[in-house]
């Protein structure tokens, strides 16, 4: 971590060498240590078509690219995580036996009920 002058700080993730060195891809956060402001994130090293597909999709939005990466990361990080079948089945609680729900045998002939 790198402090700035005042109250910024510099927190550099990943060891790439930008877009220009092709190495991996490398972020900084930009956090300003006043409560309730909002840090800034600088992604380098991107690929291209990553940064067209997001341009596009941003598009089809109706917003910028920033406010569409904003939106991507908030989707991602702050939606609850969604359970799949295995997990829901692991969280029922035990409430008897098999035999308790086993099928009934329905084969007889219906009953009438308007008469």
């Amino acid at each position: 971590m790198r402090l700035g002058s005042g109250r910024a700080a510099l927190i550099g993730l990943g060891k790439g060498q930008g877009r220009q060195g092709g190495g991996q891809p490398e972020i900084a956060l930009l956090a300003d240590q006043v409560e309730g402001l909002m840090a800034d994130l600088l992604v380098r090293g991107v690929e291209d078509g990553i940064v067209q597909e997001l341009k596009k999709r941003a598009g089809a939005h109706g917003r910028s690219a920033e406010a569409e990466h904003r939106a991507i990361l908030a989707a991602a990080l702050l939606t609850p995580h969604r359970r799949n079948l295995a997990e829901l089945l692991a969280a029922m609680p035990d409430v008897g036996l098999d035999a308790d729900f086993g099928r009934q045998d329905d084969s007889a002939a219906p009953a009438d009920v308007f008469s």
